[in-house]
C-alpha cells in the first residue's frame, strides 16, 4: 500500500498517531546487545515503543502473527497459511474478542491500543517492509484475535481439530510441547541468602513463538524485563524489582468434545435437553495465493452449536469447547503480573484465572517460592468421563463456570525450600513430602501424572541436598546427564539388557551406545549414535508421555540399530562420531556444534539440515537466571540463543551465539540510570 493511502487508511481508523502518542515521550534505549530497554512516562506510551523496537528487528514474524489475526495468512504463506485461516473462522477468534471487549479494564484497552497503533505507524513508516498489501493497518481487534488464536492453539485446539477431521473419535492424544525448565529455591536453600529462579522455556529458536527479549519502564509503576513472543505488548514471563516468574507447559484436561444427536431426517438440526436446535452454519471465504502469485478463494462451510464450534466428518458432528474461548484477559493478566510489586497483589493477578494453560514457577525479594499448575478448568460434572468424547445433547455436559484460583494444584513456600517443573506431574513439584495430594483435587480436571527425563534427573541432583551455592545452582541448570534409569516414552532398556555378541554386524555401534554415559555435550560419543536410534523408533512406534510406555522388543530394537548403523555408514562413513559432528546451531553462514538431546534439562531438539547432519530448532533459547537479595534490585543474567535483531544485516542477529554455546550469560539490570548509562544508543520510535 503506498504510503499516503496508507496514512489517509490510518487515520480514517483512528490508528495513525494523533497526539494521544507523541512518539518524543519514549525512548528506545539500545544496550551493547541490541536489547531494547524503553522508557516512557505512561504504560500505553511504552506498549507503542515495544511495538516499534520489536518491528526493528523482527517485523516479518510480528506480521504472521498479525496476518492470522486477520484471517489473511492464505495470502502470503498459500494452503498452509489458509488452514490457519480456517481455524481462526471455526473458532469465531474475531467473535470472542467482540463479547468480551467489555471485561477488559480501561487502562488495558489503552495499552493494547497503543500497542496496535505503535506496529501500524511503524508499517506507515516502513511501507517497503510490509509482506501483504493491505495488511495494514491492522485494528485492536485483530491484535486480540490472534491472542485468542494462540492461546486455543496452546489449549489443543488444533490438534484436536486436526483428529476430529482425520475421523478420529473417542481419543485425543494430546502432543507434548518441546519441553521447558523452571526451579525457584528460597534462602533456607541457598549459601549465599539470595533468592533463585530459574527461567527457561524451551519454545521454538525461531519463528512466531520464539522469544523476544525486552525491558519495560514507565512512571507509573511498569519495570519488567523478560521475553515475549511476537505480537505480544508485556512480557510473558520474567523478572521485576520485586518479583519473577517462568511459565513451563502443561497437561491438564483443557479442553471438551461432544457428539451432536442430529435429526434422522431433518438437516442440520440436533437435540439438546429433550428439543431440536437449528445447527448455526455460515459460509466463510478463504483467500489462497497458489503459484505464481495466483490467488483463488476457497469457499468453506463453518458450524456453530451451543457447545462452540462444530466439525463434520463420517461419524457424524462433534463440537468442542475450551476455555480460551471465552475469556479475553489473558493479556491482561500478564499485564497485571508485569506490574505486581508483592506476592498478594501476584496472587490477585493469578486470581482472574485468564491464561488457560501453564504452570507458574514464582519467586520474590521477600523470600516466598510457589509453584501452581494453572489453568482455566471448566466445572464437570463427573457422572461423565470426560477423557472421551461426551454426549452432545444436554446441558449436563454444558460448560457454566470455572475452577478458581484456589482449586488448582499449587505450593507456597514449601518447608524443603524449592520447587520445580519440567513439563512433568504438578502433583511432583518438589521435596515428596511437600507435593500436594492428587486425592485432594477434582479428578475431572484431568491433570496428567507422569514423570520425564528431565524431573527425574532434576529430583535426582536434589536427593539429599540441603544447601546450594550459585555454582550448584548453575550445575543443575545446565546439566546434561540423563537420569540411571531412562523414562523416554519408547521404553529402549533393551538395548543395555540384550548380548552385542549376538549381532557382529553391528558390534562397534552396540559397544559405543552400551558403553554410553548418558551425557549430551558436543563431544561427547554415543549420544549422537542414541539420537539417531531413537528418533527412527519414535517415528515407528509413535507414542508420548501423555500416553502408555512402547515396551520394545529386541527384535524391533535390532531393526532400529540395522538403521542407525546404515545412516551413520552413509552419511559419515564411520559410527564413531561425536554429537558435534551432526547436530549444529545454524545462524546465516555460521554452523556451530551444540549441546543437548530432547529431554535432558539442557534440551535441544533438531530436524534434518544436510548431509545428514542436523540442526538445533527448538529447546534452550532464551535463559534468566535470577537472584533477589534482601535489599535492592535483583541480580540478572540472561542469554538468547541467536540474538536481538532477527534482521541478517544487524550486529545482534547472531551476537550471543558464542554465549549460548558456551553456556554463559550476559549481565542485564532494571536500573533505568545505569542502562542509559551504558547505552550503544538512544532514540524516539518515528
Amino acid at each position: 500500500m503506498k504510503p499516503v493511502i496508507l496514512a489517509i487508511v490510518l487515520i480514517i481508523f483512528g490508528l495513525q498517531s494523533t497526539g494521544q502518542i507523541d512518539p518524543n515521550n519514549i525512548e528506545i534505549i539500545r544496550d551493547a546487545y541490541g536489547v531494547p530497554h524503553i522508557y516512557a512516562p505512561t504504560d500505553p506510551e511504552v506498549a507503542y515503543g515495544l511495538a516499534w523496537a520489536h518491528a526493528e528487528d523482527d517485523f516479518q514474524t510480528i506480521q504472521l502473527t498479525m496476518l492470522s489475526g486477520k484471517g489473511m495468512l492464505g495470502l502470503h504463506l498459500g494452503k498452509k497459511g489458509a488452514v490457519v485461516d480456517y481455524v481462526v473462522q471455526l473458532l469465531d477468534c474475531k467473535g470472542v474478542v467482540e463479547r468480551e471487549w467489555s471485561t477488559l479494564s480501561d487502562d488495558y484497552k489503552q495499552l493494547i491500543s497503543a500497542y496496535t497503533e505503535g506496529l501500524n505507524s511503524y508499517a506507515f513508516k516502513h511501507p517497503e517492509k510490509v509482506l501483504l498489501e493491505g495488511s495494514f493497518p491492522v485494528t485492536v481487534e485483530e491484535v486480540l484475535s490472534a491472542y485468542v488464536l494462540s492461546l486455543a492453539v496452546i489449549s489443543g485446539a488444533d490438534q484436536v481439530i486436526s483428529n476430529l477431521v482425520n475421523g478420529k473419535v473417542d481419543y485425543y492424544p494430546l502432543k507434548e510441547g518441546g519441553g521447558s525448565n523452571a526451579f525457584a529455591f528460597s534462602r533456607s536453600m541457598t549459601t549465599d541468602g539470595n533468592v533463585y529462579l530459574n527461567v527457561n522455556s524451551h519454545q521454538p529458536l525461531e519463528g512466531p513463538s520464539s522469544w523476544y527479549e525486552a525491558h519495560l519502564i514507565s512512571d507509573e509503576g511498569w519495570n519488567a524485563l523478560g521475553g515475549l513472543f511476537p505480537g505480544a505488548a508485556t512480557i510473558f514471563h520474567g523478572t521485576n524489582e520485586h518479583l519473577g516468574w517462568a511459565h513451563t507447559v502443561n497437561y491438564p484436561d483443557k479442553i471438551d468434545v461432544f457428539q451432536l444427536e442430529m435429526h434422522s431426517e431433518k438437516a442440520l438440526k440436533y437435540k439438546f435437553d429433550g428439543e431440536w436446535k437449528d445447527l448455526e452454519q455460515k459460509e466463510v471465504i478463504l483467500p489462497v495465493q497458489i503459484l505464481f502469485g495466483l490467488k483463488i478463494k476457497v469457499k468453506k462451510t463453518i458450524y456453530r452449536s451451543v457447545y462452540g464450534p462444530v466439525v463434520k466428518n463420517k461419524n457424524g458432528y462433534f463440537a468442542f469447547d475450551l476455555g480460551a474461548l471465552h475469556d479475553l484477559k489473558a493479556p491482561e493478566q500478564w499485564y497485571r503480573m508485569n506490574k505486581a510489586t508483592s506476592w498478594v497483589e501476584y496472587r490477585e493477578a493469578l486470581s482472574m484465572v485468564s491464561i488457560p494453560g501453564f504452570n507458574i514457577v514464582y519467586a520474590d525479594q521477600e523470600d516466598n517460592i510457589y509453584y501452581l499448575g494453572n489453568g482455566k478448568i471448566p466445572m464437570r460434572n463427573a457422572a461423565f468421563d470426560w477423557s472421551k468424547t461426551l454426549p452432545g445433547n444436554t446441558s449436563e455436559t454444558l460448560v457454566k463456570s470455572y475452577h478458581p484460583l484456589e482449586d488448582l494444584p499449587q505450593v507456597l513456600n514449601p518447608k524443603s525450600g524449592y520447587v520445580f517443573n519440567t513439563n512433568n506431574s504438578a502433583f511432583s513439584c518438589t521435596f515428596s513430602a511437600d507435593n500436594p495430594d492428587p486425592n485432594d483435587y477434582d479428578f475431572t480436571m484431568g491433570y496428567r501424572q507422569f514423570e520425564n527425563n528431565r524431573s527425574v534427573r532434576f529430583m535426582q541432583l536434589m536427593e539429599k541436598r540441603k544447601s546450594l551455592s550459585w555454582d550448584d545452582f548453575l550445575a543443575i541448570k545446565y546439566d546434561g546427564q540423563l537420569p540411571n534409569e531412562l523414562h523416554y516414552p519408547v521404553d529402549i532398556k533393551v538395548l543395555f539388557e540384550l548380548d552385542a555378541s549376538k549381532y557382529k554386524k553391528y558390534e562397534e555401534l552396540l559397544d559405543i551406545l552400551q558403553t554410553w554415559d548418558g551425557q549430551s555435550s558436543f563431544d561427547n560419543l554415543g549420544v549422537a549414535q542414541f539420537v539417531i536410534l531413537y528418533d527412527y523408533l519414535k517415528r515407528k512406534y509413535p507414542t508420548s508421555y501423555l500416553d502408555s510406555t512402547k515396551v520394545l522388543t529386541e527384535f524391533q530394537l535390532i531393526d532400529g540399530i540395522a538403521h542407525t548403523n546404515k545412516y551413520l555408514k552413509r552419511h559419515f562413513k564411520r559410527v564413531n562420531i561425536r554429537l558435534g559432528d551432526y547436530q549444529l546451531l545454524v545462524r546465516g553462514d555460521k554452523e556451530i556444534p551444540v549441546n543437548g538431546i530432547p529431554d535432558v534439562i539442557t534440551a535441544m531438539y533438531s530436524e534434518p539440515y544436510r548431509n545428514g547432519r542436523v540442526k538445533a530448532v527448538q529447546g534452550e533459547s532464551y535463559i534468566m537466571l535470577v537472584r533477589y537479595p534482601e535489599v535492592g534490585l535483583p541480580i540478572i543474567e540472561t542469554v538468547n540463543v541467536y540474538g536481538a535483531s532477527n534482521q541478517k544485516d544487524s550486529p545482534h542477529y547472531d551476537d550471543q551465539m558464542l554465549l549460548f554455546l558456551n553456556q554463559k550469560r550476559k549481565s542485564m539490570t532494571l536500573d533505568i540510570d545505569a542502562v542509559r548509562k551504558n547505552a550503544e544508543s538512544i532514540y524516539h520510535p518515528k
